[in-house]
């Protein structure tokens, strides 16, 4: 029984040598160790064997048993290391290449791309880019900007407030940019204030959270013919070439006069009607599509930052402002504002 097990690891050990592959590896542990295998079944049978046997032929299994299983992990090492240069050196892969298939690039946002035309369109008026914090104080969201105490906009049921601290709240609007561009900066000055506001309002048309974006002109001898000029350009980049802008008064607390702006429908040409007579479905026939407010700065709020140089009696100049949201659905004819925040891929890459 002893020189059947030393010829067993003699064979086996020959075969492991010789492999040229974890393959054939494998299928040698099976058989030479396996459950199947001659060196298994003898360990299996030492029970029955006469006890002066089986200390002898039980130690020689053993032994040769744990030569092969150390010689297969040395051989799996050799064959492992050899395999791997082998595909090193077939599988070369060029970095430079491109995916294949390439990946699909992402693209901006409507609202961030909206955003950034008309930013772009007032920095080519010479007008500068701020930012202010969304989380506002009362001070510069109402008070300074001459919303009274007892003001609508100021109520519960308009503005997301910090319950913690009843001072401070999610600005309605960018209008308190204003205060605090020029708290830093004298006249003139000429800046446009993108960003989040949030009031509570939800439906077709209406977001809690949406995007507003303010301008404001500050100098020696600034009128409503500037704000007017000013308007048409921004609103001919945006609509086209063509459109005329209009203002209707209105009534905003921090300007004086105020104003309502309009831009004459791109749809209809201002006319009302579509090419077959019909009523036009964008202005309801009006000619006009409303757009903004804007005004006069109101004296009252040039007089908080007066200490900067903003003296009521020798400067002044107008400031407007418009929804991101709003432009982007009459541009691209979308017809639910809530569209923008749903992230339906469907919709987001019509706009790629």
């Amino acid at each position: 029984m002893l020189e059947r097990i030393e010829k067993i690891e003699a064979e086996a050990s020959a075969a492991i040598e010789a492999a040229v592959d974890t393959t054939e590896l494998e299928e040698l542990r099976v058989r030479h160790l396996g459950r199947k295998a001659e060196l298994t079944g003898i360990l299996r049978g030492i029970a029955e064997l006469p006890a002066e046997e089986r200390g002898r032929v039980g130690g020689g299994a053993n032994r040769a048993r744990k030569a092969l299983e150390e010689l297969l992990e040395r051989r799996a090492g050799e064959l492992d290391a050899t395999e791997l240069e082998q595909r090193l050196a077939a599988d070369t892969v060029d970095v430079t290449l491109p995916g294949a298939p390439a990946l699909p690039a992402g693209h901006l946002h409507l609202i961030t791309r909206t955003t950034r035309q008309i930013e772009d369109v007032m920095i080519g008026l010479g007008y500068h880019v701020v930012e202010g914090p969304e989380v506002e104080h009362d001070y510069y969201n109402f008070t300074a900007l001459n919303h009274p105490p007892g003001h609508p906009a100021r109520m519960l049921q308009d503005t997301f407030y910090i319950q913690s601290h009843p001072e401070v709240l999610l600005r309605t609007h960018t209008s308190p940019v204003q205060i605090r561009a020029m708290e830093t900066q004298g006249p003139p000055i000429f800046v446009i204030v993108p960003g989040k506001v949030y009031r509570r309002d939800s439906d077709a048309t209406h977001s809690p959270m949406f995007h507003q974006v303010e301008g404001l002109a500050i100098g020696e001898g600034i009128t409503l013919a500037d704000l007017q000029g000013t308007l048409e350009e921004l609103l001919r980049a945006i609509f086209g070439a063509g459109r005329e802008a209009r203002m209707r008064p209105h009534f905003f607390p921090f300007t004086e006069p105020s104003v309502e702006f309009d831009v004459s429908c791109f749809q209809c040409e201002g006319s009302g009607e579509l090419a077959g007579g019909e009523r036009c479905n964008l202005c309801k026939g009006q000619g006009w599509i409303e757009v903004g407010g804007a005004g006069m700065v109101d004296p009252n709020v040039l007089g908080f930052v007066a200490a900067n140089g903003y003296d009521p009696e020798r400067v002044q100049g107008f400031a407007f402002g418009m929804g991101v949201e709003r432009i982007a659905m009459l541009r691209h004819a979308v017809p639910d504002l809530r569209r923008f925040f749903d992230n339906d891929v469907r919709m987001l890459e019509q706009f790629s």
